[in-house]
């Protein structure tokens, strides 16, 4: 029996609250399993795609409307752990119901610390919300005073920064209901970014996205999680990906990881950030395993028979 934390993408949830659901029914069959076994687990989940949606459905109602206040971006993020965490809930309980096992699960709003000072607040990456041409973007950027970057090809995104967490404000009642056998749905799009005013430090929510991965390598850290499985939409870790001398990874240490960083053989917004995630998660900890692998094998890369397993040396 393990304790796991499951890291699930934000764009592997579909785009609009229908698809999502259906989405979600297949990912809580794969939990279930997962649970039948005995694990402990805990998920937790991006949410780039849907915060952006809901911040811009806020901003496009309170446009030109005195009566509809404008939702600050750390709201809306909470609103998008409600949403993703309610319809996680409802697929899990449907499947433990169709599988006659009695379990709790819970879905926890979670703020998490990052530093005020952090220089990510001045270079802001982490692509949200939709699709837009460059001319759409510029007008925005113009009105809005919004960022934007073109993203693979696609389009342009709004982009906001991604500081670093610190802590997970929340990981006393999270690693309470875990030990107690609750399927815990906590850390939400990497959490609700806060920080700590200077003068008497009570805590304020801030324009940002924290990278899941990063946050989800934190959670497992307080919790004395033995696993983190970051599911992405490849089976294995790749080097040379997508080119004829791509070679798939079983295996990798700390020390392996940080060389092919260094050979920039991960992608930056991609592979890069799940990569540094694990090295986090396991570094020191002989004991530990993280695991990046995909959502439809994630059982088979608890079992060692998929994915692509980070230890340390």
């Amino acid at each position: 029996m393990s304790k796991i934390v499951i890291a699930l993408g934000g764009n592997a949830l579909g785009t609009s609250s229908n698809e999502q659901l259906k989405l979600l029914e297949n990912v809580s069959k794969i939990i279930v399993s997962l649970v039948k076994d005995g694990n402990k687990i805990v998920l937790t989940h991006g949410n780039g795609p849907q915060v952006g949606q809901i911040f811009l459905a806020m901003d496009y109602s309170a446009n030109g409307n005195a009566e509809t206040p404008v939702m600050p971006f750390a709201e809306c993020g909470s609103m998008s752990q409600g949403y993703i965490g309610y319809q996680l809930q409802q697929c899990l309980q449907d499947e433990f119901e169709r599988c006659h096992i009695k379990k709790n699960c819970a879905t926890i709003i979670t703020q998490v610390l990052v530093d005020a000072n952090d220089e990510a607040f001045n270079n802001p990456t982490k692509p949200i919300g939709k699709f837009y041409s460059e001319e759409e973007a510029n007008i925005i950027a113009r009105e809005k005073g919004y960022q934007f970057i073109e993203d693979a090809g696609r389009g342009y995104r709004r982009v906001v920064p991604s500081p670093k967490p610190i802590d997970i404000l929340e990981k006393g009642v999270i690693k309470l209901l875990v030990d107690n056998g609750v399927i815990v749905i906590a850390v939400g799009g990497g959490g609700i970014p806060v920080i700590k005013t200077d003068k008497i430090e009570l805590l304020q929510g801030v324009d940002a996205v924290i990278d899941k991965d990063n946050s989800a390598a934190l959670l497992a850290k307080e919790i004395d999680a033995d696993i983190l499985l970051i599911l992405t939409a490849v089976d294995k870790v790749c080097l040379n990906y997508n080119t004829d001398s791509q070679q798939e990874l079983a295996k990798l240490t700390v020390s392996e990881a940080k060389k092919y960083i260094n050979d920039y053989q991960f992608a930056e917004g991609s592979m890069l950030p799940k990569i540094k995630a694990c090295i986090e998660f396991v570094s020191g900890n002989p004991t530990k395993k993280a695991i990046i692998g995909s959502l439809d094998k994630a059982k088979d890369a608890i079992n060692g028979l998929s994915g692509t397993l980070i230890v340390d040396e």
